[in-house]
Protein backbone atom coordinates (compact mmCIF):
# COMPACT_ATOMS: atom_id res chain seq x y z
CA UNK A 1 0.00 0.00 0.00
CA UNK A 2 1.52 3.06 -1.01
CA UNK A 3 2.11 6.34 1.38
CA UNK A 4 -0.33 8.46 -0.71
CA UNK A 5 -3.09 6.10 -0.85
CA UNK A 6 -2.64 5.92 3.01
CA UNK A 7 -2.89 10.15 3.43
CA UNK A 8 -6.09 10.21 1.19
CA UNK A 9 -7.72 7.85 3.01
CA UNK A 10 -6.87 9.61 6.65
CA UNK A 11 -9.44 12.47 7.84
CA UNK A 12 -8.16 15.90 6.27
CA UNK A 13 -8.75 18.48 9.20
CA UNK A 14 -7.88 22.53 8.37
CA UNK A 15 -6.40 23.95 11.30
CA UNK A 16 -6.56 27.99 11.97
CA UNK A 17 -4.84 30.06 14.62
CA UNK A 18 -2.85 32.94 14.52
CA UNK A 19 -0.29 31.63 17.04
CA UNK A 20 2.56 29.84 15.21
CA UNK A 21 3.37 27.57 18.24
CA UNK A 22 -0.44 26.61 19.28
CA UNK A 23 -0.65 25.87 15.35
CA UNK A 24 2.13 23.66 14.87
CA UNK A 25 1.37 21.67 18.55
CA UNK A 26 -2.24 21.17 16.70
CA UNK A 27 -0.91 19.96 13.84
CA UNK A 28 1.55 17.51 15.26
CA UNK A 29 -1.58 16.17 17.22
CA UNK A 30 -3.10 15.56 14.63
CA UNK A 31 -0.88 13.93 12.28
CA UNK A 32 0.10 11.38 15.20
CA UNK A 33 -3.65 10.68 15.37
CA UNK A 34 -3.46 10.01 11.86
CA UNK A 35 -5.31 12.87 9.57
CA UNK A 36 -4.05 14.57 7.12
CA UNK A 37 -3.69 18.62 8.83
CA UNK A 38 -3.65 22.05 6.74
CA UNK A 39 -2.82 24.70 8.91
CA UNK A 40 -3.57 28.52 8.04
CA UNK A 41 -2.98 31.37 10.74
CA UNK A 42 -6.38 32.91 10.14
CA UNK A 43 -9.89 32.76 9.65
CA UNK A 44 -10.06 35.05 5.89
CA UNK A 45 -7.55 32.29 5.08
CA UNK A 46 -9.53 29.71 6.16
CA UNK A 47 -12.55 30.79 4.05
CA UNK A 48 -10.88 31.17 1.19
CA UNK A 49 -8.91 27.43 1.37
CA UNK A 50 -12.47 26.26 1.64
CA UNK A 51 -13.34 28.68 -1.11
CA UNK A 52 -15.90 30.53 0.72
CA UNK A 53 -15.58 34.48 0.51
CA UNK A 54 -16.46 36.54 3.81
CA UNK A 55 -19.64 37.97 2.13
CA UNK A 56 -20.63 34.58 0.44
CA UNK A 57 -22.82 31.99 2.21
CA UNK A 58 -22.04 29.37 -0.97
CA UNK A 59 -18.61 27.42 -1.10
CA UNK A 60 -17.35 27.28 -4.72
CA UNK A 61 -16.06 23.73 -5.22
CA UNK A 62 -15.13 23.97 -8.77
CA UNK A 63 -11.48 23.25 -7.74
CA UNK A 64 -11.46 26.40 -5.36
CA UNK A 65 -12.43 24.93 -2.24
CA UNK A 66 -10.82 22.15 -0.31
CA UNK A 67 -12.72 19.54 1.01
CA UNK A 68 -12.79 18.89 4.81
CA UNK A 69 -13.85 16.45 7.73
CA UNK A 70 -13.06 18.74 10.12
CA UNK A 71 -12.24 22.21 11.45
CA UNK A 72 -10.38 23.02 14.73
CA UNK A 73 -9.74 26.74 15.32
CA UNK A 74 -9.02 29.12 18.10
CA UNK A 75 -11.46 31.54 19.34
CA UNK A 76 -9.32 34.59 19.63
CA UNK A 77 -7.72 35.73 16.39
CA UNK A 78 -7.59 39.24 14.97
CA UNK A 79 -9.78 40.46 11.79
CA UNK A 80 -12.14 37.73 12.59
CA UNK A 81 -12.75 35.88 15.55
CA UNK A 82 -12.81 30.91 15.79
CA UNK A 83 -16.86 31.98 16.58
CA UNK A 84 -17.43 34.57 13.94
CA UNK A 85 -15.86 31.85 11.47
CA UNK A 86 -17.98 28.77 12.78
CA UNK A 87 -20.85 31.60 12.17
CA UNK A 88 -20.16 31.78 8.33
CA UNK A 89 -19.55 28.00 7.54
CA UNK A 90 -23.00 27.27 9.41
CA UNK A 91 -24.55 29.79 7.31
CA UNK A 92 -22.86 28.26 4.09
CA UNK A 93 -25.08 25.47 2.48
CA UNK A 94 -22.13 23.60 1.39
CA UNK A 95 -20.11 23.44 4.20
CA UNK A 96 -22.93 23.40 7.23
CA UNK A 97 -22.03 19.63 8.46
CA UNK A 98 -18.79 19.81 8.71
CA UNK A 99 -17.97 19.69 12.17
CA UNK A 100 -15.99 22.62 13.82
CA UNK A 101 -13.79 22.52 17.13
CA UNK A 102 -13.10 25.87 19.38
CA UNK A 103 -9.99 26.27 20.81
CA UNK A 104 -9.28 28.87 23.66
CA UNK A 105 -7.21 29.56 26.26
CA UNK A 106 -10.08 31.03 28.26
CA UNK A 107 -12.31 29.21 30.29
CA UNK A 108 -15.62 31.48 29.89
CA UNK A 109 -18.60 29.74 30.50
CA UNK A 110 -21.03 32.48 28.12
CA UNK A 111 -18.27 31.76 25.12
CA UNK A 112 -18.23 28.07 25.62
CA UNK A 113 -21.93 28.00 25.69
CA UNK A 114 -22.68 30.84 22.44
CA UNK A 115 -19.59 28.18 20.39
CA UNK A 116 -22.11 25.10 21.08
CA UNK A 117 -25.55 26.65 20.38
CA UNK A 118 -24.22 27.90 17.40
CA UNK A 119 -23.31 24.39 16.52
CA UNK A 120 -19.63 23.80 17.40
CA UNK A 121 -18.54 20.30 17.77
CA UNK A 122 -16.83 21.04 20.91
CA UNK A 123 -14.95 23.60 22.80
CA UNK A 124 -11.09 22.71 23.80
CA UNK A 125 -9.49 24.74 26.73
CA UNK A 126 -5.45 24.93 25.59
CA UNK A 127 -3.29 23.68 25.63
CA UNK A 128 -4.78 20.74 23.53
CA UNK A 129 -3.70 17.90 24.69
CA UNK A 130 -3.40 14.35 22.93
CA UNK A 131 -6.51 12.53 24.66
CA UNK A 132 -8.62 15.33 23.47
CA UNK A 133 -7.16 14.57 19.74
CA UNK A 134 -7.68 11.49 20.16
CA UNK A 135 -11.57 12.14 21.04
CA UNK A 136 -11.84 13.93 17.91
CA UNK A 137 -10.07 11.29 15.82
CA UNK A 138 -12.71 8.81 17.09
CA UNK A 139 -15.56 11.49 16.57
CA UNK A 140 -14.37 11.64 12.56
CA UNK A 141 -14.78 8.06 12.47
CA UNK A 142 -18.18 8.69 12.55
CA UNK A 143 -18.34 11.38 10.28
Amino acid sequence: MSMEYCEKDMPHVLAVDDNIIDRKLVEKLLKTSSCRVTVVENAMRALEYLGLKENQQQSQFNGEGAKVNMIITDYSMPGMTGYELLHKIKESSMLKDVPVVIMSLENIPNRISECLEKRAEGFLLKPVKLAYVKKLRYKLAKF
